[in-house]
């Protein structure tokens, strides 16, 4: 029986790592062995990226209420403890997007954040 050499894969896989660096600066592009650190390590910095991506999302929106709730003489943590005790759950995000685009919704909840501290 014949012998089947793995050219053809071999040939598959080397392409794909090469396509995946293809706008690599230098030898990184070109040299298979290169690509495939380069490579390799961009995926490493793609999959912390995405956990750094949430942290810096809530961090955003914790920013903007705390912004938003100044004006009103309580700061972000009180705010956040008011809502806790008046039974309001609402995310981060949405708050900051109320705090952004409906001044008069996020007024209201602030006030009620107040009265139930």
């Amino acid at each position: 029986m014949a012998r089947i050499k793995g050219a053809m894969m071999t040939r598959k896989r080397r392409n794909k790592v090469l396509k995946l660096a293809k706008s690599y600066w230098g030898s990184k592009s070109t040299h298979f062995k290169m690509a495939k650190q380069a490579v390799k390590k961009s995926g490493v910095y793609a999959y912390v990226g995405r956990k750094q991506k949430k942290r810096d999302f809530r961090r955003l929106w914790i920013a903007r209420i705390s912004a938003a709730v100044k004006p009103y003489g309580i700061n972000y943590s009180r705010f956040m403890n008011g809502l806790k005790k008046a039974g309001i759950e609402m995310n981060r995000k949405s708050l900051s997007e109320l705090a952004i685009n409906d001044s008069a919704a996020f007024s209201a909840l602030v006030e009620t954040a107040k009265q139930a501290q």
